[in-house]
């Protein structure tokens, strides 16, 4: 079976619609306030699958089904971090800021350590944003490029120009809706995306059971004979710079998790926007705390269907299958398996994935912009018509830096020859930086003592020290063997630099 005309129109009907619905949901923007916060607060339900949707990508739609289908169920250890971690912000992070009513979150770090420290943090986040988002964007493409050589379409292609052609068609039309509605727009169609995106997986989990001559329990069957079904691994009896390089043992993805969920949902303008929308610190608090458990089913869910297509597949290879890497499974089964119209919203539900956090990222960016870097220097007599009127200018301007960053990722992958592991590739760029941003606002919130020329030493030591711990150029160069730390304990281990160099720099300076 391949991609018929019926399933090209079944996107093309969902784009335009995404595009239609997005303004109609916004209503009419009168300033940043509207743009940026959604007026006079929006429910925290809606913020809660806003939180969800733009968290999950392309990466989790494709690439936590290969997860299971090439390994087993300790993913899920990260998801209870995630959950601790979301708590642990809500009792320590969201009373500050709404305390202080703050439109960014960054804005707690001037009003502690000065403007300087603001700017510099919110520079980061946005290099962040644009490199991790860079990926995310880019591997859109990756399974919409197999689906389209699977379904026989653009065969006269390249992959890169493929590649093109997903990355600006998701671009323009998130765009279109982010730059007229603004937050509102954004969290509206995140919560319709979100049930896209899900009824899809739901759709495709029915097909697979249908299909399986043994149904449900023959797949459970296959999978524990397998050993996939584990999901607690301890991780003990190897020696500690192994343990601490494997991401998946237990107490690694606890406390990675929830440091890495403290740094994502406390630091991180993407998310900490969407929480000040809010009516109250409650009901962010709500929102919060719940999305955590949302996302740990999401991930469960996408991780069975990965069980299923083992059993489906046979416990077949990749490579067995014609495919380069797992990554391609779920792909592969969209385009070979389901009827004509299916493949289509399927293919649908993956947009409404890219689409949810592309137009996340958009509008945090242009406000991190606009209100921390813009505002305070350049727009003190603007009007909130002429400040309204730069902020959607700025919009335009991420989105076309970030199509040319997703651009570049697919230029690299494509000169590499092989395809890298997307899921970590996306997270490892956000836990980077993830460390020093946290390290900054727990030295800011829980040590009184420290200054801003403290906290800025210790930013900067708490991003340096990590090349020499992350796998890569600098390792290269070092003598003998390099100490690598597994990706959920960048952020620890960030952290933990910043907040010791902080206050030792302090006590330096008291001799």
């Amino acid at each position: 079976m391949e991609f018929s005309v019926i399933d090209y129109v079944v996107i093309f009907i969902y784009l335009i619609g995404v595009a239609g619905l997005g303004i109609y949901a916004a209503g009419r923007q009168a300033s940043t306030a509207d743009y940026f916060m959604g007026g006079e607060g929006l429910p925290w339900w809606a913020v809660m699958f806003s939180v969800v949707a733009t968290e999950t990508s392309t990466l989790t739609f494709i690439s936590i089904p290969a997860v299971a289908y090439g390994g087993n169920l300790t993913f899920l250890q990260i998801t209870l971090g995630y959950i601790v971690g979301r708590i642990l912000v809500s009792k320590l992070l969201l009373p500050a800021y709404f305390k202080g009513k703050q439109t960014t979150a960054y804005q707690f770090l001037e009003q502690r350590f000065g403007p300087s420290m603001r700017n510099v943090t919110s520079t980061t986040f946005m290099i962040t944003r644009l490199l991790a988002d860079g990926v995310r964007l880019f591997a859109t493409a990756i399974p919409l490029a197999i689906i389209l050589r699977l379904g026989g379409a653009f065969t006269a292609w390249g992959d890169f120009e493929v590649y093109l052609l997903a990355i600006a068609a998701i671009s323009l039309i998130t765009l279109i809706y982010t730059l007229v509605g603004g937050i509102k727009a954004v969290v509206w169609m995140d919560v319709i995306q979100m049930g896209v995106y899900i009824g899809g997986a739901a759709l495709a989990i029915g097909i697979i059971l249908y299909d399986l001559p043994n149904g449900l329990s023959g797949a459970m069957t296959v999978a524990s004979d397998s050993g996939k079904l584990q999901i607690i691994d301890w991780g003990f009896g190897q020696p500690f710079a192994d343990f601490i390089a494997q991401p998946y043992t237990f107490f690694t993805a606890l406390i990675g998790g929830a440091i890495f969920s403290i740094a994502s949902h406390g630091t991180d303008q993407l998310i900490v926007q969407r929480l000040l929308t809010t009516r109250n610190v409650d009901n962010s608090q709500r929102a919060l705390v719940w999305s955590g458990v949302v996302v740990a089913l999401q991930f469960g869910l996408f991780l069975f269907i990965g069980l299923l297509l083992y059993a489906f597949y046979d416990a077949q290879s990749a490579q067995a299958l014609g495919l380069a890497t797992t990554d391609e499974i779920f792909a592969k089964f969209i385009v070979e398996e389901l009827p004509v119209g299916l493949s289509g919203l399927i293919i649908a539900s993956l947009f409404a994935a890219a689409m949810s956090s592309l137009s996340s990222s958009l509008n945090s960016l242009a406000s991190s912009t606009t209100l921390d870097l813009y505002k305070p220097y350049f727009g003190k007599k603007n009007t909130q018509a002429e400040d309204l009127k730069i902020s959607r200018i700025i919009t335009i301007i991420w989105a076309v830096i970030l199509t040319g960053s997703a651009f570049f990722f697919a230029y690299l992958q494509l000169q590499e020859g092989e395809r890298p592991a997307v899921v970590e590739l996306g997270l490892g760029i956000a836990s980077y930086t993830y460390g020093g941003l946290l390290g900054a606002f727990l030295l800011g919130r829980l040590f009184p003592k420290p200054d801003k020329n403290d906290a800025m030493i210790a930013f900067f030591v708490g991003l340096v020290s990590l090349l020499f711990m992350v796998e890569g150029p600098i390792h290269n160069v070092l003598p003998g063997e390099p100490l690598v730390i597994a990706w959920p304990l960048y952020t620890v281990v960030g952290s933990l630099i910043v907040l010791l160099v902080g206050n030792f720099s302090h006590f330096v300076k008291r001799i």
